[in-house]
């Protein structure tokens, strides 16, 4: 078995410190370009949407309110805070953070940018396949973190008119069970929408959009689900043998592209998304296993 060869695109050294301040601050300036000043911008997250959109809305002089839930970690809550924008907790549910940033936005006359739900946040998202495939033109495989779906659905379009030859991988926790959804070309996903129980914050949401899910149908034809100690040893590598500091998300596309079954796939140049290092400094992905 040939060896294959690993590209990194390291999202963890973007502002705000990981992908999503691409994303937050393309659907805002959209909005601004086509005449529409919010009086206030509002978003849900987990975390580092939040700080994104409270980053672009300082960028653009807006003023901005984030939902995360109650349990959000420390760092991520104290940098949205330190970006200017007020910070409101709500019950750790994906229902609880709409139905907190609706009643918001309602009673503002503000707007709501959407994880992952809204284009002009998947198109921003959307540049880190350009940007990959600008320096390593004739990668075989990318590996993508997915919650929502917005960055798998961005780089996937980018891939797919770049080279469609390149097959984008979801790398999914335990129990979001996407693939079983890709292939009825359904959601299977219960109601109400449920937080996966993962180390990985970033990526716990179960169910991806209802805009992004026709487009990982379309271009994401497989899934790698990787365990919460997989994703803990591939942060731990990334520290040992890189240096670098990524949060448990991150470590899931490490851990596979070192799986058996990425190992075994056609190709030998695979992309590597390390989407966020926005992690606690006192509770290090290895130490909470």
């Amino acid at each position: 078995m040939s060896k294959k060869e690993l590209y990194f695109k390291c999202e963890n050294f973007q502002k705000t410190g990981s992908f999503k301040a691409r994303g937050a601050l393309n659907a805002i300036k959209t909005s601004l370009e086509k005449g529409e000043v919010p009086a206030r911008i509002v978003t849900h997250s987990s975390g580092n949407h939040g700080q994104a959109v409270a980053w672009a809305s300082r960028q653009l002089g807006l003023p901005c309110t984030v939902v995360v839930p109650q349990g959000t970690p420390t760092v991520k809550c104290e940098a949205i805070k330190e970006y200017g924008a007020e910070l409101v907790f709500c019950t750790p549910s994906p229902t609880g953070r709409k139905e907190a940033a609706d009643r918001i936005a309602s009673e503002t006359n503000g707007l709501i940018i959407h994880p992952y739900d809204d284009y002009n946040v998947i198109a921003g998202q959307g540049t880190i396949g350009l940007e990959l495939l600008d320096e390593v033109p004739d990668l075989d495989i990318i590996l993508v973190p997915i919650s929502g779906g917005g960055m798998t659905s961005g780089i996937a379009i980018a891939a797919h008119h770049i080279n469609p030859k390149c097959q984008v991988i979801a790398v999914e926790p335990v129990g979001k069970n996407l693939q079983e959804s890709l292939q009825a070309q359904e959601r299977k996903w219960e109601n109400p929408p449920q937080f996966l129980n993962t180390i990985a914050e970033g990526i716990k949401t179960q169910q991806v959009g209802h805009l992004t899910f026709p487009i990982l149908c379309n271009l994401v034809k497989q899934v790698v689900t990787v365990t919460d100690q997989e994703m803990a040893d591939g942060c731990k590598i990334l520290a040992e043998r890189m240096k670098l500091v990524v949060e448990a998300a991150s470590g899931a596309a490490v851990a596979a592209a070192l799986s058996k079954q990425v190992e075994y796939m056609p190709g030998l140049k695979i992309g590597v998304i390390l989407c966020g290092g926005n992690l606690d400094m006192d509770s290090l992905p290895w130490q909470n296993i």
